[in-house]
């Protein structure tokens, strides 16, 4: 009899592995493709290598800035794919080492639950039988292929599929403006490749404050990617782009094709409707200790549809685990950060000003140019940046942080670990931050309050 089952070797089933082999449990987890999921196979690890790349390459061109003089500054992509998949074969390895020291079982194989008794969950795999008194259900998510008149998931590229592309394409339509396909815009962008994005809302990354949103997208427009918003995709003929808006129907060509709508939770196949676990219109119904309906059965990650984002899956499956052996813990999402990994980067934690003013949140808001902190000015030449804060309009508490701006995505746990432990900007102007550095940008909007 196993302590947990857990379906899933993403980021939430590999770590409730983790945490749960340290506390001394039994533990046997599944995959029927490989471990780490997603996020370390298709998405997180790969793309932010093959960015990571293509940043190198802009900073190269641009070293007259700095005063270092680069000539025939070129790029070779297969090498650029050959380390992404270098660094994934790396890192896999690595979840597989954590795996053996905790003693987890690792069965690479689909999994089905059989049968749901009062006081276990059998889970067949591989021929065999696997009794487990909990399960934690991490199966995570996949792309969603939108029903748009001659598009099928054969004839387009999804975050999958676009990632083992030997030769990198003239032109690329890009359909949706979210996380992903900003991502992949800049990367393409970068490397010298007509970009075309079409999202149908009136600015891309929704969720994103707002502000921050359209000073990216005119950052990308000033290095050529082309964006079309408002822009329904009524057809889609080959890998051209058939779209309406208000000036009308317009058809955009280009060589290949990238579909980034968002993702679809994976919850069929694999026997869950056995366990009579209730579902909410986004995911697995969870309560803030991550436990479904039924007792013995947890959910984390994607699965819920709450907070597709790895990190966001980490904490889930703390949280599920320190609540199967008796420890009290709940769920926050209050300061989950949020990062675009483009150039510039944006970085987001805690409310946006539209949902402030959405849920009738008095406030006060501030924002300051990043030129504020030297070290800025020091490492981007010519470059611009913004930071804006939220604050609590009675108590002057840290309700929200957005950046625009290198390296944002490195500074913002600061900002999440103040709206975390509830801060105060008065607070916040009391701890000493290392000079120079950007990180002193919050010290500096804080006094602006």
């Amino acid at each position: 009899m196993y302590d947990l089952g857990i379906i899933g070797a993403g980021p939430a089933g590999y770590v409730a592995a983790e945490r749960a082999g340290h506390k001394g449990m039994k533990v046997v987890i599944f995959d029927k493709r490989h471990l780490g999921g997603v996020c370390l196979n298709e998405g997180c690890i790969p793309t932010k290598t093959m960015l990571y790349s293509a940043k190198l390459y802009e900073n190269a061109l641009l070293g007259e800035k700095y005063g270092i003089s680069c000539t025939g500054v070129s790029f070779d992509f297969g090498k650029i794919m050959d380390r992404k998949d270098k660094v994934v074969k790396k890192l896999v390895a690595g979840v597989a080492s954590k795996m053996k020291l905790v003693k987890a079982e690792v069965i690479m194989a689909e999994a089905q639950i059989e049968e749901r008794k009062p006081d276990h969950i059998i889970i067949k795999a591989d021929g065999n039988s696997y009794p487990c008194k909990n399960l934690l259900i991490a199966t995570g998510s996949e792309a969603a292929i939108p029903p748009i008149k001659g598009l099928t998931k054969e004839k387009a590229y999804t975050n999958r599929e676009i990632l083992q592309i030997k030769e990198l394409p003239k032109s690329i339509n890009i359909i949706g403006g979210g996380v992903i396909g900003i991502e992949f815009a800049g990367f393409f962008n970068s490397m010298g490749v007509k970009v075309n994005v079409f999202e149908m809302l009136d600015e891309i990354l929704p969720g994103i404050d707002a502000e921050m949103s359209t000073l990216l997208r005119n950052e990308l427009k000033k290095k050529g990617v082309e964006f079309f918003l408002g822009a329904k995709v009524e057809e889609v003929k080959g890998n051209t782009v058939v779209i309406s808006g208000k000036e009308g129907q317009k058809e955009v060509s280009a060589d290949i094709l990238l579909v980034a709508v968002g993702r679809k939770i994976n919850s069929e196949g694999f026997g869950l409707e056995k366990t009579g676990v209730e579902f909410t219109p986004k995911g697995i119904k969870i309560d803030n200790h991550c436990r479904t309906n039924i007792p013995n059965i947890y959910a984390a990650g994607d699965v819920t549809g709450f907070s597709l984002l790895a990190h966001t899956a980490y904490r889930e499956a703390e949280v599920a685990v320190n609540n199967i052996v008796g420890e009290k813990d709940i769920m926050r999402y209050d300061a989950i950060p949020g990062v675009v990994y483009t150039n510039p980067e944006v970085s987001s934690v805690g409310l946006t000003e539209e949902e402030a003013v959405k849920q009738g949140i008095k406030f006060k808001k501030a924002t300051l140019p990043l030129a504020f902190a030297g070290r800025f000015i020091a490492e981007n030449e010519g470059k611009n940046g913004l930071i804006k804060m939220i604050t609590g309009e009675k108590y002057g508490e840290i309700l929200g942080v957005h950046i625009i701006g290198n390296p944002s995505s490195e500074i913002i746990y600061g900002a999440a670990m103040a709206i975390e432990m509830q801060m105060r900007v008065k607070d916040l102007q009391q701890v000493v931050f290392p000079h120079p550095t950007v990180s002193e940008i919050f010290k500096e909007i804080a006094f602006t309050f």
